[in-house]
């Protein structure tokens, strides 16, 4: 094998590194986002949890008043029985203390049913809050872990640029030229022949424009 066609392979397996070394630290933040995304769902949960339990409480609070309302209206009722002169008025007022007993009772039915759902709604919150906690402590292991190989490969991507500066310098300046052309089209400079094919683009060479096992696409 030739030297230019060493140092070109050289050149490809650092260019090929530098590319990977790249696209993991473009990926690593992707990864992040996707569980920050999710954790961004687990505190949708969780504060949708806990409103549906605050606005159970202000209806239970509501229900509550109308009972002590409607308490102090039979009370009043009562009172004013003691005074009515005809039969008529005891009726209406017995009516009216009826009518009131009976909004007590839909009132604490609303207030049991409240009662049963609390439970419930206390078991979602809890599991929202045991779930956030948790995916908290992953994105922040996520993030950590990220972080870390980031800094690595920002690392490893200097030594290797290091690497492809010193093997560009060590090819041909027209040889370089006619690389970089065929790299930036194809994603690679050189391409390995089998059976007298470019197993980059698949053409078929002839026997006098092969050189051993490698050539310039």
């Amino acid at each position: 094998m030739s030297p230019e066609i060493e140092h070109l392979i050289s050149l490809q397996r650092t260019d090929r590194e530098i590319q990977r070394l790249k696209a993991e630290i473009a990926e690593l933040p992707k990864r992040v986002a996707l569980i920050e995304q999710k954790l961004a769902g687990t505190k949708a949960g969780l504060e949708k949890a806990r409103a549906a339990v605050k606005t159970d409480e202000a209806a239970r609070r509501k229900y509550e008043t109308a009972i002590t309302d409607l308490r102090g209206k039979i009370s009043k009722y009562r009172d004013q029985s003691l005074d009515v002169k005809t039969n008529e008025q005891y009726k209406a007022l017995l009516h009216e203390i009826q009518f009131a007993e009976q909004e007590i009772t839909a009132n604490e039915d609303k207030i049991l049913e409240l009662m049963v759902t609390a439970e419930a709604r206390e078991k979602q919150v809890k599991a929202a809050e045991a779930e956030l906690k948790e995916e908290t402590a992953e994105i922040e292991k996520e993030k950590k872990i990220a972080h870390d190989r980031t800094a690595q490969d920002e690392k490893e991507l200097a030594e290797w640029t290091a690497k492809r500066d010193g093997a560009r310098g060590a090819v041909d300046p027209d040889l370089l030229r006619h690389y970089d052309r065929v790299q930036k089209f194809r994603g690679s400079g050189l391409a390995e022949v089998l059976e007298q094919r470019c197993s980059g683009c698949q053409v078929a060479l002839r026997p006098q424009t092969l050189t051993k096992s490698a050539v310039a696409r």
